[in-house]
């Protein structure tokens, strides 16, 4: 019978691994002179070693050339942010158009709200998840109370129906259905923050089109975490960051995707210089002429030291291909959920479900014997230089980033907790 826990048995698997040398190409933080076993990607993506060669870049040419870098070399200032559009609509399913990187996610949400969230007389509602990110939700509000709605009665937040906060299919559907006359606009995230569940986005548009509402996705832990398919799922819209999956540094440029069908639409939008069409913006008219697609709601100019890490970063998702990362990541949360039930299961579940379709590389964590102890295992595990993140009230979040995380970092995290288990039993 296989050891999980042997060290043999982990050296095996990252042996085994196509994507393994993808780890050197990332600075790891260390601990106690070892590197880290580092599961935060669903917080803050590590360093790719690319992203210091390519702000390098900028910070040069902006020493050598200053206004001129605009307009010189393979990489010109002017049209920077398009060097990151076709690796980006290839990690969201999108037509090239159909995305833009700019902004940070909340700022790129209220954009989309202030086009797609137009209430009528019978048309007030927006529907979303009980205890959704709580950004998301003040958006939410803030966008009712311009409107001169009272979010208490126009924001309908839908309660999970299943243990451990985790949500039905069925009673998402029977959400829609049952206030399909006054939705006006559904949001709703691609991976839950706190219980790391993923949703069926395909059929979450579907319904939502079925009831007369606008669709959009909070994508923040679903890009570069799970496979996705904006275009051909039909969503209206999608926000997302840079920092978590996709390692693009601290407060990186953000994403947003407007599906084709609204690539010149009449909708209301806040205008700004860099969304009007390149072919006039020069002629510094005062008509707004909005770029077709997505980079017609861009504001000002692209900040390309900003966007400068997430060229590496981008790069090395299409080196590494999707379907391989996707695989990997299910083999490591896979190890992880095995070595828990053999050897943790008296002191902690699995909050996430456990179901492939449901869950990305994040697995949410809950101490059976309370918050104080979750919370003591989490201290303990930082301690042995195993760094997951805390959620109030209870979960300690354990994330396998595919690019760099090994499955002997797996294996360290269950050392670790079989550790505190044996001191507190």
């Amino acid at each position: 019978m296989t050891d999980l826990l042997s060290p043999g048995h982990a050296a095996a698997l990252d042996a085994a691994d196509p994507l393994r040398a993808y780890r050197d190409e990332f600075l790891i933080p260390r601990h106690d002179g070892r590197e880290q076993a580092y599961f935060c990607g669903n917080s803050l993506g590590l360093q790719p070693r690319g992203a210091r060669a390519h702000v390098e870049e900028v910070l040069d040419k902006w020493a050598n050339e200053a206004v001129e870098g605009h307009f010189t070399g393979s990489a010109q200032w002017m049209p920077y942010h398009e060097l990151v559009r076709e690796p980006l609509a290839h990690i969201v399913g999108a037509k090239p158009q159909e995305v833009v990187a700019m902004n940070s996610l909340t700022a790129n949400l209220h954009l989309m709200m202030v086009t797609f969230y137009q209430p009528t007389i019978e048309r007030t509602a927006i529907l979303c998840e009980a205890g959704s990110f709580p950004s998301d939700r003040y958006a939410l509000e803030s966008q009712l109370k311009f409107h001169g709605l009272p979010a208490n009665m126009t924001l309908i937040e839908v309660e999970p129906d299943l243990p451990n906060g985790v949500f039905s299919m069925q009673r998402i559907e029977r959400a829609i259905r049952d206030n399909a006359a006054r939705l006006c606009m559904i949001l709703w995230p691609g991976v839950q923050y706190r219980t790391g569940q993923a949703f069926d986005l395909r059929r979450i548009a579907e319904l939502g089109h079925e009831a007369g509402a606008i669709v959009g996705f909070d994508l923040a832990h679903a890009v570069g975490n799970m496979p996705l398919q904006l275009h051909d799922w039909n969503a209206d819209f999608a926000v997302w960051c840079h920092y978590k999956y996709l390692n693009s540094g601290p407060g990186a440029v953000a994403g947003c995707f407007v599906h084709e069908r609204h690539a010149n639409t009449d909708r209301p939008r806040f205008a700004g210089w860099w969304g009007n069409d390149a072919s006039v913006r020069f002629k510094m008219g005062p008509q707004f002429q909005p770029t077709p697609g997505a980079d017609g709601w861009q504001l000002s100019n692209p900040p390309v030291l900003g966007l400068a890490p997430l060229r590496a970063a981008s790069e090395q998702f299409l080196r590494a291909g999707l379907p391989a990362l996707r695989d990997k990541s299910l083999r490591l949360t896979s190890y992880l959920g095995q070595l828990i039930d053999a050897h943790l299961a008296d002191a902690i579940e699995i909050v996430t479900p456990r179901d492939d379709a449901q869950h990305g590389s994040q697995f949410s964590l809950r101490v059976k014997a309370g918050r104080d102890a979750g919370r003591a295992l989490f201290d303990h595990l930082a301690m042995q230089g195993v760094l997951g993140d805390w959620r109030e009230p209870d979960v300690i979040r354990i994330s396998p980033a595919p690019l760099y995380n090994s499955f002997e970092d797996v294996r360290r995290f269950a050392l670790a907790a079989i550790e505190w288990t044996k001191k507190n039993p």
